[in-house]
């Protein structure tokens, strides 16, 4: 098979591939120029195609294993690879396991500087940084506006008032503006996604809930939230590893929190796309790869990376 280079194998805009990967029991590997995972099948072991340039992120599970080789034709590929549990949580990689969040991104000289360099112009000045804090959750609003009254979530059985929802939102938009600092912000969060979850359960009727820390949760929902967040989490990754920005400029979740940048670029479709079906497959009782089908599907439909990036390069755009 011909050797393609890293430009080819990236002709395929990160914003607009259409594969996210979660494997366990399997073996990655190169084989005949391409790279397969490998799954045994009683005596017999079974191939399949991973289209590289056609993938943003791969989830490596309970009971994986990934060739020196794989690694070099996903990294040519700008693919991010993530190490994790049983069920894609928690996520956690051999050299840095004491961290809650490691991606391992493909390594290059040559990524783009346009974006880091207007984040770090704006970075180290406390009010800009909270400036471009509040653009990237008045980003968030719009998306669960749009995304929890949409006919997508209607058609599921999850239908929101929006007679209900708006207040909320536009309360929380009312309170970014007032906001002295990203811990007034983050209050003001925790406070709509305690409601944004009671309109979740009042709409799927799924009974008591009371979101547990990450890991102690043994109601499903609780699981699915966890596990679809990673999910987020991995796209929120691609799209600072896209622009070049490193994921320890955080402008919410700490200047100390070495992937702190993921979580905030997350934040702007987590709660929209990933918290409601989340209750809706728990609701309905749907094994995990089905919710992580469901869910993978929701955010593809959304365009959520595509959303991730263009917010990026808003923040550096306004703050520039």
């Amino acid at each position: 098979m011909e050797d393609l280079s890293p430009s080819s194998l990236k002709t395929i805009l990160h914003s607009k591939r259409a594969n996210l990967y979660y494997l366990e029991y399997c073996r990655v590997q190169v084989n005949g120029g391409r790279v397969e995972y490998v799954t045994a099948e009683g005596n017999r072991s079974a191939y399949w195609n991973i289209p590289i340039a056609n993938t943003t992120s791969i989830l490596l599970g309970t009971g994986t294993s990934i060739t020196q080789a794989a690694v070099r034709e996903l990294a040519k590929a700008g693919v991010a690879i993530g190490f994790c549990g049983g069920g894609g949580t928690p996520l956690f990689s051999a050299t840095e396991g004491d961290h809650d969040f490691v991606w391992l991104t493909s390594q290059s000289e040559y990524r783009p500087t346009e974006y880091l360099q207007g984040w770090i112009s704006f970075w180290f000045d406390d009010a800009r940084r909270l400036q471009a804090a509040r653009i990237l959750q008045r980003n968030r609003i719009e998306v669960i506006r749009k995304r929890w009254l949409s006919q997508a979530l209607v058609r599921k059985g999850f239908v929101i008032d929006a007679e209900e929802l708006e207040p909320l939102l536009d309360r929380f938009l009312t309170s970014l503006d007032t906001a002295r600092s990203q811990s007034d912000i983050l209050s003001q969060e925790a406070r709509m996604t305690k409601s944004l979850y009671r309109f979740a359960v009042h709409a799927t009727d799924y009974g008591e809930f009371q979101r547990a820390k990450k890991g102690s949760g043994h109601d499903l929902a609780n699981q699915y939230l966890d596990h679809g967040n990673y999910l987020a989490y991995g796209l929120g990754a691609t799209a600072i590893w896209v622009l070049g920005v490193p994921a320890g400029l955080a402008v919410l979740h700490g200047k100390t929190r070495r992937g702190g940048l993921v979580f905030d670029v997350a934040d702007v479709v987590k709660d929209a796309i990933v918290l409601p079906q989340a209750f809706i497959s728990a609701s309905e009782g749907d094994d995990a790869q089905t919710f992580r089908t469901s869910c993978l599907a929701a955010l593809r439909e959304a365009d959520a990376l595509d959303r991730m990036i263009d917010t990026i390069k808003m923040v550096v755009e306004d703050s520039v």
